[in-house]
């Protein structure tokens, strides 16, 4: 229910849908003589950009980030979606059993999606502040360039985005890497709650 917050609903292409009340005022003002009124069928205009954080912390919260995926992949009909292992850096992988064989490019992930994509991170963001912050941090291989950068191009690219944490928010002010990342997404935080998806949703409807 919280994600529907963030759906937008258009009318456009061939009228194929019955309009119930103008059907009706149509009518009435045609002396009972039936007038029937279409429109063009109502289409989910928003589209979401999904960035998951999977392995390692983020193992626990499996169940949770499932059913947040299973949801949003009903609610939005323009969805597309890629992993990441703690930060994102260069480049990003939609099939986590062939996350070496068929990366995707994060600057062709930036090129291809236009600034009307609401951008969406889903991460515990709890790693050794190292591999946000320094070139060569990332635990799997050597990074040329920092976290830090990634995120920071990202933010810019789709100016509409949030962080969902599974992490209950009690925990974040003592761990220095959702510090980090939180002062890098502008306190565009959420927990993983109703309350925290309706706060991001909120924001990202703006």
């Amino acid at each position: 229910m919280a994600l529907r917050r963030l759906r937008r609903f258009a009318r456009e292409g061939a009228a194929d849908e019955l309009d119930l009340d103008d059907t009706i005022h149509s009518t009435a003002a045609n002396a009972g003589m039936l007038d029937i009124k279409m429109v063009p069928e109502r289409h989910n205009k928003v589209k979401v950009l999904l960035l998951m954080d999977v392995g390692g912390t983020m193992d626990e919260h499996i169940h949770r980030v499932e059913e947040l995926f299973s949801a949003t992949k009903t609610e939005f009909k323009h969805l597309e979606f890629y992993y990441f292992h703690n930060c994102v850096y260069d480049f990003m992988w939609k099939n986590n059993q062939r996350r070496y064989s068929e990366k995707h490019a994060t600057w062709d992930v930036i090129r291809k999606y236009n600034k009307d994509y609401k951008l969406v991170f889903v991460g515990d963001a709890t790693m050794s502040p190292y591999e946000i912050l320094q070139p060569g941090g990332s635990v799997e291989y050597n990074n040329e360039e920092a976290g830090a950068v990634w995120l920071q191009r990202l933010t810019n690219a789709f100016p509409k985005f949030a962080w969902i944490n599974p992490e209950p928010p009690g925990v974040w002010q003592y761990r220095q890497s959702i510090s980090i990342v939180q002062q890098l997404v502008n306190q565009r935080m959420f927990p993983l709650s109703l309350a925290g998806l309706e706060g991001a949703m909120r924001l990202l409807s703006k």
